[in-house]
């Protein structure tokens, strides 16, 4: 296992000793986090790769005040998190646009929220137009959600968060639906805008390779409730190429972990060096 950095920068956002549990009537808490901590440094990367079920998407709902934990603090520049915070800008796995607004509108909703800094209304025009421009959608301004594509539909969703300017994204498997070229492209995409932007971002995602093409560090969670069992400081320049040895190596170190720790099931593609897709049942 590739060892995590000796000394930690300062972090933009912070999580300590987080757990989470859902009652059901009748029945023992069900306990999906336990002492879970987690941080990220300022223009960083990190993603939470891990089979289904063990807690990924829950965390990520914590970290961005959309869920309160049972126990444990999570901080944002230091500040103690209460709610969804106009520093950080989630993007769903499903685009959720609104159907009756075009697509400039659709971004322009997200500047709307009670918790975003009220801006002006040219000021709020200006941005929605440079995050169109951004994801390259110029000229569809005024389609709607029913004529887009699935890859339209998600870089829609991701304009909508660029427009608020965040410091910090936080994705759960946005590319999830999408079909293999759109979701290579996709990755692409986010990475050189966080790269130009300098944010941070907290990646969920159960594709190994997904994970080794964009993070600066790997967190992989397993058992049930949801743990830290490994991880990795990803070194290569980007862009990467998946059939290099390091990230090969990584690869293997991550099965081999999965593989102790059994539950749900985790993707590895095809890649030219022959390997095998690798599915953990």
């Amino acid at each position: 296992m590739t060892a995590p950095p000796t000394s930690q920068p300062a972090a933009v956002l912070e999580a300590r000793h987080i757990q989470l549990s859902y009652l059901r009537s009748g029945e023992a808490p069900n306990i999906v986090l336990r002492d879970f901590s987690v941080h990220l440094a300022a223009g960083e990367v990190v993603a939470i790769l891990g089979p289904s079920g063990v807690g990924k998407s829950s965390l990520l709902r914590v970290l961005a005040g959309l869920q309160t934990p049972d126990q444990g603090v999570v901080r944002i520049q230091g500040e103690v998190l209460q709610g969804p915070h106009p520093r950080s800008s989630f993007v769903f796995q499903d685009p959720s646009l609104l159907p009756w607004l075009t697509l400039e509108e659709n971004i322009g909703f997200g500047l709307d929220f009670k918790h975003q800094p009220l801006i002006e209304k040219t000021q709020k025009q200006a941005r929605v137009q440079a995050a169109i421009e951004e994801v390259g959608l110029v000229g569809a301004n005024t389609r709607y959600p029913s004529e887009l594509s699935g890859g339209m539909a998600q870089r829609t969703a991701l304009a909508r968060s660029l427009a608020r300017r965040p410091e910090i994204l936080l994705l759960d498997e946005p590319f999830s639906a999408l079909d293999e070229l759109t979701r290579s492209d996709m990755q692409q995409l986010l990475r050189q805008i966080i790269d130009k932007h300098e944010a941070a971002a907290i990646l969920v995602t159960h594709d190994i390779d997904e994970a080794l093409v964009l993070a600066d560090r790997i967190l992989l969670i397993g058992d049930y409730p949801g743990r830290l069992i490994g991880e990795w400081q990803i070194e290569q320049p980007y862009p990467r190429d998946l059939i290099d040895p390091a990230l090969t190596q990584i690869r293997i170190e991550i099965m081999k972990l999965l593989r102790t720790h059994r539950r749900g099931a985790l993707r590895v593609h095809n890649t030219d060096a022959g390997q095998q897709p690798a599915t953990m049942a």
